[in-house]
């Protein structure tokens, strides 16, 4: 049962991370650089983005240790220095992703909220809040101005160039960081979670 359930969240996290690549690859786009078109990224297909550690091994991994799954899908690529605007281009292209996932939690959790008085099927309720739940922790998870993660891309493209050294530093010990973040610390991030998905909902999670 708790292998079916992993599997399931899993699922729910492929597609999520799957829309929030796709996303950043639709906005580089809008603002001229076709570099993630011309690699193939621009499909839901999720064979396209997966990456067996942040897509698969991980996400298993923190269900089974933790009850709850993050992860990730492989970057789509993009060249910044193909966007006609590049500061605030990078800042879009970053937010798009995070922004994708906070539609998606916004747009499930009003249809769970207005169809909780609605004779529907347990199993329902049990997908509609998997998804606003899996889609709000991915959008808080990288909000984290941690490479490579959205939040240290907008970030840094604000930050001055006197503090680059700083930003070398991160990104040079980036994946030692992202996991002691994901193990140690992303649990002081749930009553951010547990409070907008009772704001979203209208329901307990």
């Amino acid at each position: 049962m708790q292998i079916t359930n992993a599997v399931f969240y899993i699922a729910i996290l492929i597609m999520s991370v799957v829309i929030h690549e796709v996303s950043h690859g639709f906005v580089a786009e809008y603002f001229g650089d076709n570099t993630a078109r011309n690699a193939g990224r621009l499909t839901l297909n999720p064979i396209k983005h997966l990456d067996l550690f942040g897509s698969v091994l991980l996400p298993a991994l923190m269900f089974f240790s933790t009850g709850f799954v993050l992860g990730w899908a492989k970057p789509v690529p993009y060249n910044p220095y193909n966007l006609s605007n590049q500061k605030w281009g990078t800042v879009a292209v970053a937010s798009a992703g995070v922004l994708s996932n906070i539609f998606l939690a916004v747009l499930f959790g009003l249809i769970m909220r207005f169809s909780l008085g609605l004779n529907l099927p347990t199993g329902f309720f049990v997908i509609v809040s998997s998804i606003v739940i899996t889609n709000l922790a991915l959008a808080l998870f990288n909000l984290m101005p941690l490479p490579p993660l959205d939040g240290s891309r907008i970030l840094f493209t604000l930050l001055p160039k006197s503090l680059f050294s700083v930003v070398y530093f991160l990104e040079q010990y980036a994946f030692i960081f992202l996991l002691i973040f994901i193990f140690y610390f992303s649990v002081y991030l749930q009553p951010i979670l547990f409070f907008l998905y009772n704001l979203i909902t209208g329901h307990g999670f």
